[in-house]
């Protein structure tokens, strides 16, 4: 398999895991969209063992550890501000309920797990585009994308 096909069976994979995400939020059920991300990992995982043009040397190795380090070096700083402005809101809520209070309703609305979630995606897509826009930069500078003449 060519890298670029498996580049396109990969966005297939990630394409197919947001519809289970959406069948799991309709039938109100988590257990579709974990079952089908592991069964996704596992074929994404499959298929790149099967890439035949992946060559690694030292120049990729250099160029994904930088490429990891700064991600995650931008990374801790934007979840950490997420974070700690999270903590300010929630100290900004009655917790617990205080007894003067009316009870809070039989079943919580989507707000605060939804909402939760949703951030932690988002924060993921985050650190993958990090890590993308990061090991693109550093393929620049050492000069991967260089095709040698020999």
């Amino acid at each position: 398999m060519k890298r670029n096909t498996f580049f396109i069976f990969a966005g297939i994979v990630a394409l197919l895991e947001v519809g289970i995400l959406w069948i799991s939020i309709e039938m109100n059920n988590p257990l579709p969209i974990q079952v089908g991300f592991v069964i996704g990992i596992v074929l994404v995982y499959a298929a790149r063992r099967m890439v035949a043009d992946v060559i690694q040397d030292e120049r990729t190795v250099l160029i994904s550890q930088k490429s990891a380090l700064r991600t995650l070096e931008v990374f801790w700083v934007i979840f950490f501000l997420l974070s700690i402005g999270g903590v300010i809101y929630g100290f900004n809520r009655p917790f617990p309920v205080r007894p003067h209070l009316p009870a809070p309703p039989a079943e919580p609305p989507i707000g605060l797990f939804g909402i939760f979630g949703f951030i932690q995606l988002a924060l993921l897509c985050l650190m993958i585009f990090l890590y993308v826009g990061f090991r693109i930069y550093y393929a620049r500078q050492y000069g991967e994308f260089e095709k040698d003449e020999e």
